[in-house]
């Protein structure tokens, strides 16, 4: 019943407006390509990252106090939420080569922005417009998807999406030393010039003929977004789980700053950043799981993932004895998340071919509202109970995913 009404309504957006068009059989995806596009994912994301270990110099050059800093953050991730829903979607309407280019031109405006914002005002405002140009990373997502032939989509979304995980863990590291040596406001100064340099790079080897469009208008478009949600439960199931655990990532990044540059720690920009590559092994893991649910273990390896997210709360919470411990969480902590975030946009890409932009920008909308949700609720809880209190929202958190899950199973089989 739910694939009749989805294809009802795939056919109504098709054919409102004009003829339907028929696509032409997928060509693949080369490896060269997928490294191009994993590449600007990790730039582009990055954007969207490089504030986590500077909210502590951010919060003194604006006078914003420790168990506010997490606003930076958010609405970073509120720009990149409304940017799903009203900028990816376009990815099934317009010539995505042109669109890419343009958002990330944009997106180099707005860095120069936030790097000579003379007030708080100005830099929050400026952080809004980078998270709302940002989701360039979800168009290219769905653009590879689009391109891979079906036996081997999950391992094509895999291997983009470490790129993705790339850029988050090394915006850290970067972000910290630049900052350490220049100051933070440079982090972002050189980033719009890698960004311009991207874009050309980009307009210059994505493919330039694509499929047939549909015609259709701009806010149809956009209501056919909503409109997924009711056709499609699985995705309903698959967004909430993309808000739970993106919360519990950011209650790790977002106030972790705080801790490690205070006493007894002390830590640098650059030292803090280092612990950004100890989840390098989730952008490891990213491709190998979207191997196995090509196989059709999409469940099991959620399932695993879940249990994984909530046990690694406990070594983190017990980082005071050792930095060492709260290294193995971290591994442990983004390897679950990324596993669950691959295993998800690979099972909803398989849904509907001719909606992947729109699928993406939908679920990922929960993403960013999970983002911004962990993020300011995080230094809230460090601001009220210290780190002890940061692990045991993390950890409550992974275990309401769990029982999501559990609760769930049976859904989209």
């Amino acid at each position: 019943m739910n694939m009749q009404v989805a294809n009802s309504g795939a056919t109504s957006l098709e054919q409102s407006d004009g003829p339907p068009r028929v696509a032409p059989p997928p060509a693949g995806l080369s490896r060269l390509t997928a490294l191009i596009f994993a590449i600007a994912c990790g730039l582009s994301v990055a954007n969207v990252y490089f504030a986590h270990p500077l909210l502590d110099a951010m919060a003194h050059d604006f006078a914003i106090a420790p168990a506010s800093v997490g606003i930076v953050v958010t609405v970073t991730q509120i720009g990149y939420g409304l940017g799903l829903f009203f900028i990816v979607p376009l990815g099934d309407l317009f010539d995505r080569r042109k669109l890419i280019a343009g958002q990330a031109i944009l997106s180099a405006v707005a860095l120069v922005a936030v790097g000579v914002a003379p007030n708080a005002a100005m830099l929050l405002a400026s952080l809004a417009v980078v998270g709302l140009l940002a989701v360039v990373v979800q168009v290219l997502v769905a653009f590879a998807a689009d391109l891979a032939v079906a036996s081997q989509r999950g391992r094509a979304v895999g291997t983009v999406t470490s790129g993705v995980i790339l850029g988050i863990l090394l915006a850290r590291f970067a972000s910290g030393v630049v900052a350490d040596f220049a100051g933070w406001r440079w982090v972002y100064l050189v980033s719009a010039g890698l960004t311009l340099v991207m874009a050309m790079v980009l307009y210059l080897i994505l493919p330039r003929h694509e499929a047939e469009r549909p015609r259709t208008s701009y806010p149809r478009l956009l209501a056919s977004v909503l409109l997924l949600f009711v056709q499609e439960p699985l995705l309903r199931v698959r967004a909430v789980l993309a808000m739970l655990i993106f919360a519990s990532f950011n209650v790790l990044w977002a106030p972790l700053v705080l801790p490690l540059s205070a006493a007894p720690f002390s830590l640098s920009h650059t030292e803090i950043g280092l612990f950004g590559l100890a989840g390098v092994a989730g952008a490891l893991g990213a491709r190998w799981t979207g191997g196995l649910v090509d196989r059709g273990r999409g469940q099991l390896v959620t399932g695993f993932s879940l249990l994984l997210m909530m046990a690694a709360w406990l070594p983190i919470a017990f980082m005071g004895m050792s930095l060492w411990l709260l290294v193995a969480g971290i591994v442990m902590l983004d390897l679950a998340i990324q596993a669950v975030h691959v295993t998800n946009q690979s099972l909803i890409f398989a849904r509907r071919p001719d909606a992947r932009s729109r699928l993406v920008g939908g679920y990922m909308i929960f993403y960013s509202v999970g983002s911004a949700l962990g993020s300011i609720a995080s230094t809230m809880a460090y601001g009220a109970m210290g780190w002890n209190g940061v692990c045991v929202l993390g950890a409550g958190i992974g275990l309401l995913a769990l029982l999501f899950w559990a609760l769930t199973l049976r859904v989209g089989r």
